[in-house]
């Protein structure tokens, strides 16, 4: 984003000078949207200043066209920079129709911000599939092959702001939100899904119910000690495949469990029955042969690896003595579920142990969910409608696998991961992420120990 020089006085009239200005200032728009803008709190980019950042809560989407680099090897640099803009100007007023900003270009990648609602950028990724659809059944009547891309899609809290030196400034979004989203675009190669979104994305929408989501994967982020939950967002498939993923739902979550807990053979099994009935899932497909190639290692033993629960370790303290101690407490009661999910053999006894285990971790993160809410209202935490939102999805969590564990078809195995990857790791990027954002605004930035805070004991007279 180049700095625009004021614009000195002319012989030509005002409303001449005027005309030239907005003429400037629309080109410029051009290069740096307007409601980027807005959202740094500017009104004229004249006075822009090198070092502005804002603090926002958004979705960052990234798009790509798969296999770019070997179809743009067959292309001279002309027909490369033809067929980019073709089809960037086929996706450009789809993002913004949706209420997404155009952060970028990189390539023939988008990376996009949606301010208002991760919705919208679900919206949006749909969209541009059915743009997509329109655009390839143009190139093939000219005779050109259709082209796919993925879409990778995360919700969290980054900064915005200008970066560069004197000569030459430039607009840009930082942050572990914008990394993890390029991760889940890259992602949607290696399952060959046009569509993946963070558990940020599925716990911060308005509502799960008008989505077809389906846990996909655990997945690393350099830098990250702990693993990331994906999510495919099965709307993208065509209605068939679509409804036949929804019927094979739970064999494949069955296989997938399996395979997280290094029971391959099992894995390979659940797969193979997933594809015998839904021939085009192609992640099923990717997760087979991985199976396939496990299987093949040494000192194989196909004995499923049992969820050794949580351990503490100190990078999950924020500095905030009850809410450390807080924290502690629910992970000690999610590993007391886990333990009790795997040694129970029969239902009524699996009823009498998990039941009361369930009421006590319900008990425990209202109590720690509430006593962090009203520590936020009370400071003024920019961030507090985006933190409930996540709290409540918990709760969300707790529902759904109490309704597993009260199904006696569920085996143990299913289940020990379905707490893990439910509560477990939700809990752990909670504290990491969004909870440790707070502690940085509650001290300054500078996590200090916090004895006791003053309105804790009322919050838990009021539970």
């Amino acid at each position: 984003m180049t700095t625009l020089p004021r614009t000195s006085h002319s012989p030509n009239s005002a409303q001449t000078e005027t005309e030239q200005l907005t003429e400037t200032e629309a080109a410029y728009s051009r290069f740096v949207p307007k409601s980027f803008l807005q959202l740094l709190g500017v009104d004229d980019i004249r006075t822009v200043q090198l070092g502005q950042q804002v603090e926002r809560s958004m979705t960052i989407l990234f798009s790509d066209i798969r296999d770019f680099t070997s179809l743009s090897e067959s292309m001279s640099p002309q027909e490369n920079f033809n067929f980019l803009n073709s089809y960037l100007v086929q996706m450009e007023p789809v993002i913004t129709a949706h209420g997404g900003i155009i952060d970028k270009y990189i390539g023939d990648a988008i990376m996009a911000l949606f301010p208002n609602s991760p919705d919208d950028a679900l919206r949006c990724s749909l969209a541009m599939l059915a743009k997509l659809d329109e655009y390839n059944a143009g190139r093939e009547r000219a005779g050109y092959q259709p082209i796919k891309i993925g879409v990778g899609i995360n919700t969290g809290i980054v900064i915005l702001g200008t970066v560069g030196g004197e000569g030459r400034m430039d607009g840009t979004v930082i942050g572990d939100a914008v990394n993890l989203a390029s991760r889940l675009e890259r992602l949607t190669k290696e399952y060959e899904v046009p569509i993946l979104i963070s558990e940020y994305t599925l716990s911060s929408l308005e509502n799960t119910k008008p989505w077809s989501l389906r846990f996909l994967d655990r997945t690393h982020v350099r830098g990250k000690h702990d693993n990331q939950s994906v999510y495919e967002v099965v709307d993208a498939d065509p209605p068939a495949l679509r409804v036949a993923k929804k019927n094979t739902l739970g064999i494949f979550q069955q296989a997938l469990a399996h395979y997280h807990l290094d029971s391959f053979s099992a894995a390979h099994a659940h797969f193979s029955r997933c594809l015998a009935d839904v021939p085009d899932d192609s992640a099923a497909r990717a997760y087979l042969l991985r199976c396939a190639a496990a299987m093949q290692l040494p000192n194989q033993t196909n004995i499923p690896a049992k969820e050794t629960g949580f351990t503490w370790h100190d990078e999950y303290a924020l500095g905030i003595t009850t809410l450390d101690a807080a924290h502690r407490g629910l992970f000690n009661d999610i590993n007391s579920l886990t333990h009790a999910i795997q040694t129970c053999t029969f239902h009524a006894e699996k009823s009498a142990l998990i039941s009361p285990l369930l009421t006590q971790i319900r008990t425990a993160a209202t109590q720690a969910f509430l006593l962090q809410e009203q520590m936020m209202q009370d400071k003024s935490y920019p961030f507090l409608e985006l933190h409930t939102r996540q709290h409540l999805r918990f709760f969300d969590y707790l529902k759904e696998l109490q309704a597993e564990i009260e199904n006696d078809g569920a085996d143990h195995i299913y289940l020990g991961f379905r707490v893990k990857n439910m509560l477990t790791d939700w809990l752990i990027n909670h504290v990491l992420n969004t909870d440790r954002h707070f502690a940085h605004h509650l001290n300054g930035r500078t996590v200090e120990r916090i004895a006791e805070y003053p309105g804790e004991r009322v919050i838990k007279e009021s539970i």
